[in-house]
């Protein structure tokens, strides 16, 4: 498989950058987003741009969103969960991951589900300078889109690390910043029940519940899904959550 590079000019990298820093940076403006069913969320930091932590909450819909860097084993078999409940989930991949596994990304999205940007290397976004906030936004966004032609348009920083800078490099790429509701911790308490819990309880419309693929969040995801599901709360995508598609 061809090997891509991804190398742009520092000058571009630069004009771009500081473009988009003296915008926001000067603008002392609030920017309301308003969707289908709602007003997302008011940005109000002084560069102009937040993260983002739920979605429409006038509506049904919830998201299971899952960050993917690892657990290959495991995601098959939690797409097979989503396809028998007609549910629908975004997967936020890592760049590295990413280069590595094309077929399942087409699977992803075949399925209906939508693919969004977890930075290149996993790197915490709030210790690296506006250049590396870029390149790992960047060249996860060029892997993705040369491997399946989607155009990724939602970033979910690692480890939930993100700066101002990261808020504006993101926004100079056509992304918004994407963190959490709820956190089922799953990478460190290796529980399902603990798992099930975190997702579910005193679940809401507009939630945005954080997940990876793990052995026991698969063990859970059913239940999940189902409990969720029993609740009245449509199971979909990101996107959908915010109310910036329908689909």
């Amino acid at each position: 498989m061809k090997i891509f590079s991804f190398k742009i000019s520092k000058r571009s990298r630069l004009k771009t950058i500081a473009t988009n820093g003296i915008i926001f940076g000067m603008l002392a403006t609030v920017f309301a987003f308003s969707y289908a069913g709602g007003t997302l969320q008011a940005f109000n930091s002084k560069s102009g741009v937040e993260a983002i932590y739920h979605g429409d909450q006038n509506s049904n819909n919830v998201s299971l969103m899952i960050n993917v860097y690892w657990g290959d084993e495991f995601i098959q078999p939690m797409l097979d969960v989503f396809a028998k409940y007609d549910a629908k989930t975004t997967f936020f991949v890592g760049g590295t991951w990413a280069s590595k596994n094309e077929e399942m990304l087409k699977t992803m999205a075949l399925g209906g589900h939508e693919l969004a940007n977890h930075g290149y290397y996993h790197k915490d976004q709030d210790k690296i300078s506006a250049d590396e906030n870029y390149n790992e936004i960047n060249q996860t966004h060029q892997i993705v889109k040369a491997l399946t032609g989607v155009e990724m348009t939602l970033f979910a920083p690692p480890s939930g690390a993100f700066s101002d800078t990261t808020l504006n490099v993101a926004y100079s790429l056509g992304y918004k910043t994407i963190m959490w509701t709820r956190d089922t911790i799953d990478w460190r308490d290796k529980d399902e029940n603990l798992i099930y819990n975190r997702a579910v309880k005193d679940a809401k419309g507009g939630d945005l519940v954080l997940m990876h693929p793990t052995e026991k969040t698969l063990a859970a995801l059913e239940e999940i899904i189902k409990t969720l599901q029993e609740k009245g709360l449509n199971v979909t995508t990101v996107s959908q959550t915010l109310g910036i598609t329908n689909n």
